[in-house]
């Protein structure tokens, strides 16, 4: 049986949207500090993306797992263990001697980064149950804010005070994070033990495992390339170090807007709405290497690749949650596991090509990915017949308003 929370708790979202920050801003930091990371560490740049390639891999392991073993823990209490475990994390970065002990503080970061969004990803229906498409909006906010703050300040901070510094600071950030969820967070029983059986049997659900092969082709695309954007921008497109962080900044505030306005359209459009955001996101990939050093297409490229990326977590999280609404953190663990293995898979991916190939090759070879998936969105559409996109799928957290017979179509 459900047991309900105060309704409208928004406090309490913005907290969590925090988190979220926290988590990506952390798994994406190494992007903007890369070059200086490799140097100091004496690793090479592909070598050095394995920073963002290990926590990866570790969130996805950790996240179907960790919905199992908490079993019936009360959720607030898994959040806010999880929020000092990133603490500890991020400071043990900020000391790292060697690659080998930065390495092992990025495998803390992975447990983290699995647990919190397994959890967080479908608690906007249960803290603001009236307006849950608002306030899981408002979650994934955190995410394209990452890019918008995280990574460029990030960035400037590396520049300006070097990399390490950068990692303490998002310790603090961290243990500012978990004071507020202990402040905010109101006591979220467990809506049901998840059992490891129940996993695999969710594959079965061919509108998620579709869902899922999306979510894979998509992240996986976009980490290869944005892993390595900032080698991209300083060799292919000829843009001075000083300028990177400005950049990035125009890509997050885009990632901002693709956020909301994902979230607002996907509600009536889902399968459209993930068409057009894979369809841009790889155009745009391509385009990056096209536009060569001239900045005004730079700019472009940048800002609609953005856009199209932060409507990734909000369209996909809804997917997930429509095609399993009786199994919301289950369906979630899932999400994250997948989401979690193709940023893993990217920055590898991007790495090898990088050592190997070229650096403008990454763009290519994520602009050809993501592109992949848009002829499973279509296969999607036309299983679903003549229904399109006009079924009831509400704003995510609406759990239970499925027709019958969707659960495995």
């Amino acid at each position: 049986m459900r047991t309900p929370v105060r309704t409208g708790n928004w406090t309490a979202v913005v907290a969590v949207a925090l988190g979220t920050f926290s988590v990506v801003t952390t798994e994406m930091l190494p992007v903007g500090l890369l070059t200086a990371m490799s140097a100091e560490l004496g690793v090479s740049a592909g070598t050095a993306g394995l920073v963002v390639t290990v926590p990866g891999l570790v969130g996805a392991i950790v996240a179907p797992v960790l919905v199992v073993a908490v079993g019936g823990l009360d959720r607030r209490r898994v959040l806010v263990a999880l929020a000092a475990l990133l603490a500890v994390a991020n400071l043990l970065s900020a000391l790292a001697p060697v690659f080998a002990v930065m390495l092992a503080a990025r495998v803390l970061v992975g447990l983290s980064i699995g647990g919190f969004w397994a959890v967080a990803a479908g608690l906007g229906a249960r803290l603001a149950p009236e307006r849950a498409g608002t306030a899981t909006s408002l979650i994934f906010s955190g995410v394209s804010l990452a890019s918008v703050l995280g990574v460029p300040s990030g960035t400037f901070a590396g520049e300006l005070v070097g990399w390490r510094p950068a990692f303490a600071a998002l310790g603090v950030l961290a243990l500012v994070l978990l004071v507020a969820l202990v402040l905010t967070l109101p006591p979220l029983p467990a809506l049901g033990t998840v059992r490891a059986r129940e996993l695999p049997g969710l594959l079965r659900n061919a509108r998620l495992r579709l869902g899922l092969v999306v979510v894979l082709l998509m992240v996986t695309g976009h980490f290869a390339a944005y892993t390595y954007v900032r080698p991209v921008l300083e060799q292919v497109s000829g843009v001075g170090p000083g300028l990177v962080g400005t950049l990035l900044l125009v890509y997050g505030l885009a990632g901002v807007m693709g956020n909301f306005v994902a979230g607002a359209v996907v509600v009536r459009a889902r399968y459209g709405t993930v068409l057009a955001v894979a369809g841009l996101l790889g155009v745009c990939m391509f385009a990056l290497p096209l536009a060569g050093e001239t900045r005004a297409a730079v700019v472009v490229s940048l800002a609609a690749w953005g856009l199209a990326y932060g409507g990734v977590s909000v369209s996909m999280q809804t997917w997930v949650l429509t095609a399993a609404p009786k199994t919301p953190e289950a369906g979630s663990a899932l999400f994250v596991a997948v989401f979690n293995a193709a940023i893993s898979l990217g920055a590898l991916l991007g790495g090898r090509v990088v050592d190997t190939v070229a650096v403008s090759g990454v763009m290519w070879a994520g602009g050809a990915l993501a592109l992949l998936a848009v002829p499973v969105v279509v296969l999607a559409v036309r299983r679903r017949g003549s229904q399109g996109d006009r079924d009831a799928v509400g704003a995510p957290g609406h759990q239970g308003q499925e027709r019958p017979g969707e659960e495995g179509a």
